[in-house]
């Protein structure tokens, strides 16, 4: 099992940065690949972006590529999501979840921590 807390959210102006983190405690971060997920009033959680147990492999939503990217620090059992050039429309709760065997876009990741608030102001 592992347990995973979020932090780094808040007010960004619109084309402006934001950089979240997800801290992971419990069993071996590497056996987990990782994804980010958001959730904006009203709507569906929605994939944001994914990477591989060791970092090697990438993978993001179209609204979102080329703007955000998504690192891990398996030393710092710790993955971040690095938010560049946000818009209003990115403006949303923001989850990271672990599995030790999905990787992909659905939410079907196993562990998800609680979410933190992004909001981007234009």
């Amino acid at each position: 099992q592992v347990q995973l807390v979020e932090s780094g959210g808040g007010l960004v102006q619109a084309g402006g940065s934001l950089r979240l983190s997800c801290a992971a405690s419990g069993r071996t971060f590497s056996l987990y690949t990782m994804g980010w997920f958001r959730q904006a009033p009203g709507k569906e959680r929605e994939f944001v972006a994914a990477i591989s147990k060791r970092g090697s492999s990438t993978y993001y939503a179209d609204s979102v590529k080329g703007r955000f990217t998504i690192s891990r620090d398996n030393a710092k059992n710790t993955v971040y999501l690095q938010m560049n050039s946000p818009d209003p429309e990115d403006t949303a709760v923001y989850y990271c979840a672990a599995d030790q065997l999905y990787w992909g876009t659905n939410a079907e990741y196993k562990y998800w921590g609680q979410g933190t608030q992004v909001t981007v102001s234009s």
